[in-house]
């Protein structure tokens, strides 16, 4: 993928828009309905800030991937991003109930598009990219319990697969990210007496951040600045 969005149909992006803001005005109650059962409606996030989040990240998808097979299956992505990160965010909960049925379901859009784009590589690779990922996250939380969960754990096979998809490059640049994203997040919280060296930041988010950054400009970051040698 290139650094470059491509150029779409002023049509589409709108469209992308309204459908993530229809997505994203549901979110509050996934959220609420996946979190620890002592929170009620009454605490669930802003509905008006999840809508214009999920908008702005349908609109950036589809301003890169345009009007592709691929489409969906990253609108689904940015959904369930928004909805994890939310839910660790604030219970440092990466529920099984969202992660499972997200790996099986955004393996089934990416058959489609592999299927419509006639590129069966994409799926065998995105398939390794899941295995690759969910095994570097077991070994490092077999060493350090307390710095991964079993959640994150998890989460790197769905985030795995669809970075798969786009290539080894956006596979490496996402884990690369998380932990950029984390160490910053962690600096932040440590600078601001939020919390100490021992504090339980969720790392979901910075997984999270990680990889919808490297699936929307992974190969070209990989490609021009980190890998080069391997294109």
């Amino acid at each position: 993928m290139e650094l470059i969005a491509q150029t779409v149909p002023a049509w589409l992006v709108v469209v992308a828009g309204l459908i993530g803001l229809l997505v994203g005005s549901l979110l509050p109650g996934i959220v609420v309905r996946h979190s620890p059962s002592g929170e009620d409606a009454r605490s669930a996030p802003s509905g008006l800030l999840l809508a214009l989040v999920t908008a702005g990240l349908f609109v950036i998808v589809s301003m890169h991937f345009g009007l592709s097979w691929q489409l969906p299956a990253y609108f689904f992505f940015a959904a369930v991003a928004v909805v994890l990160t939310v839910v660790d965010a604030r219970h440092r909960l990466l529920p099984n109930a969202v992660v499972v049925p997200a790996l099986g379901i955004g393996t089934v859009l990416l058959a489609l598009a592999a299927a419509g784009e006639a590129d069966w590589g994409a799926l065998v690779r995105a398939l390794f990219g899941g295995l690759v990922l969910f095994v570097v996250y077991l070994i490092l939380a077999l060493i350090s319990p307390a710095g991964l969960g079993m959640g994150d754990v998890k989460l790197a096979a769905v985030l795995g697969t669809f970075l798969g998809f786009q290539g080894w490059g956006t596979v490496f640049v996402g884990a690369v990210l998380a932990s950029v994203v984390g160490a910053v997040v962690g600096l932040v919280v440590l600078a601001s007496r939020r919390g100490g060296l021992r504090s339980d930041v969720p790392f979901g988010p910075s997984m999270l951040v990680g990889a919808m950054v490297a699936v929307l400009w992974g190969e070209g970051l990989a490609r021009n600045y980190l890998l080069p040698a391997f294109y």
